[in-house]
């Protein structure tokens, strides 16, 4: 049997991607501190090297992580580079708006992602669930509603893609390599968590809870039999 692969503590990954650089940036950009630029990089290294560890430890390729990295990387060369703020808010809102382009096209393929994330073996008894639809001859209505779920999944990134660029073009108006972009960057990060992250948390809970009613409906099974892997 393969090890566990260890879940990251979301108390971890908030301090390490949001928290934490939040400070950085806001608290010690000055030139009395730590300076502009050595803000920058000590801030965005944070979310760089765990994520890094991440993937190194996990010892899976995952796609979106990569891009978070990517998403951190580009933030700190605009930065660094002193390029025009208009790049930020671009970058904020390209980076969701590539994984939910990514998201809505598996939802045409036998699996979509939705499908992967949800209803999958790990989670949930499929194989009990795969045959009450067959006896019930619903599994047609069953992949429809997986591809609504999933359209639904990808139109929580355009939320985020959208959300992303109005609070950078809100927020971050200074030039960037200026003590005063570095402050309103820590800004941004911090309030993207509780305006982005945690309502696109709720819609992806409510798409969670809406595939488990479809099969409850579509099956006939109960909840814990839905999730009781071990029995017949």
């Amino acid at each position: 049997m393969q090890p566990q692969k260890k879940k990251p503590s979301p108390l971890i990954e908030i301090l390490v991607n949001v928290v934490i650089p939040s400070i950085i940036l806001m608290k010690f950009s000055g030139p009395e501190r730590l300076g502009t630029v050595n803000a920058l990089v000590v801030a965005l290294s944070f979310p760089i090297i765990y994520g890094s560890y991440d993937l190194l430890r996990n010892q899976h390729f995952n796609y979106i992580a990569l891009l978070g990295v990517v998403s951190v990387l580009l933030t700190g060369g605009i930065g660094l580079l002193e390029l025009d703020v208009k790049w930020l808010a671009i970058k904020e809102a390209a980076i969701p708006s590539l994984i939910g382009i990514v998201v809505a096209v598996t939802g045409f393929t036998r699996s979509p992602l939705v499908k992967k994330l949800i209803f999958n073996p790990l989670i949930m008894a499929t194989e009990k669930v795969e045959e009450k639809l067959r006896e019930n001859r619903n599994e047609q209505d069953f992949n429809s509603k997986l591809r609504f779920a999933n359209h639904c999944m990808a139109g929580t990134f355009v939320f985020s893609a959208v959300m992303n660029y109005v609070l950078a073009k809100v927020i971050v108006t200074s030039s960037a390599g200026t003590v005063a972009f570095n402050e309103e960057l820590g800004k941004m990060t911090f309030l993207s968590y509780p305006v982005i992250a945690i309502p696109s948390m709720i819609m992806l809970m409510g798409i969670m809870f809406y595939v488990i009613s479809v099969i409850k409906k579509l099956t006939g099974l109960t909840l814990e039999e839905i999730f009781d892997k071990e029995a017949g």
